[in-house]
């Protein structure tokens, strides 16, 4: 049986920023390492989708985080949240 990309290749696009859009929201809590991780996986996401720049800003967000730069990680985030969200 086909999938739906087969038909239209946009729709994994869309299912795949989905999923990272739901992965950065689920980033307000959690504990540090399992955000971090969730924010990894968002850059690796990104890097699949060939969007260097943007996976480049998630690597700095688990820099920030990692560092204890809140302020900095929230705002790289909410920049993810806004590019992918025009990806679509």
């Amino acid at each position: 049986m086909k999938d739906a990309s087969q038909y239209n290749p946009g729709v994994t696009d869309t299912l795949s920023i989905d999923v990272l859009l739901a992965t950065l929201n689920a980033t307000d809590v959690g504990s540090l390492d399992a955000i971090s991780a969730k924010m990894t996986q968002v850059q690796q996401g990104l890097d699949a989708m060939n969007q260097p720049a943007l996976a480049g800003t998630a690597g700095e967000a688990v820099a920030a985080l990692r560092r204890g730069d809140v302020t900095e990680f929230r705002r790289a985030r909410a920049f993810l949240q806004s590019k992918i969200g025009h990806l679509r």
